[in-house]
């Protein structure tokens, strides 16, 4: 089961739109995650209805924030983006009859819940002027995105 990426790409995307400052095209923004600008237009349309970012049509249009990062959570767009999965382990289903299975089930979910919480809590407490700030303060790399 591959990772999925969407809460990182949409930080560092909603990050990079602070920096730019202007409004910022999907197709830039598909240039910076390297993926297709209907994903784009898919993925911000979430982040759009939760009240992140704005969208203008036609010449400089594009994505815009919304809000101030220090006013937005990590929890608030991985809440944004439909609450993706944060752990790929599961439970076994093969006999719910089986009382060992159950035994098992029931240790590992509750572990797995305790640890979502603890989890959502800590995204919680992070706002993305936090992360912004950290970028500016760090060395700057090679790397321009």
């Amino acid at each position: 089961m591959p990772a999925d990426t969407r809460l990182s790409r949409m930080l560092h995307v909603l990050i990079h739109m602070d920096h730019i400052g202007a409004p910022v095209t999907s197709e830039a923004i598909s240039k910076m995650i390297s993926t297709n600008p209907v994903v784009v237009r898919r993925t911000m349309a979430g982040l759009k209805a939760a009240g992140y970012v704005t969208s203008d049509k036609g010449h400089g249009g594009g994505w815009a924030l919304a809000r101030p990062l220090d006013t937005v959570t990590l929890r608030d767009i991985h809440d944004a983006l439909g609450g993706p999965k944060l752990f790929a382990i599961g439970l076994a289903d093969d006999d719910p009859r089986c009382r060992i299975e159950q035994a098992v089930n029931a240790a590992l979910a509750d572990s797995l819940t305790e640890a979502e919480r603890r989890l959502l809590d800590r995204f919680g407490e992070v706002t993305l002027g936090q992360l912004a700030r950290e970028v500016a303060a760090a060395p700057r790399t090679a790397d321009p995105a």
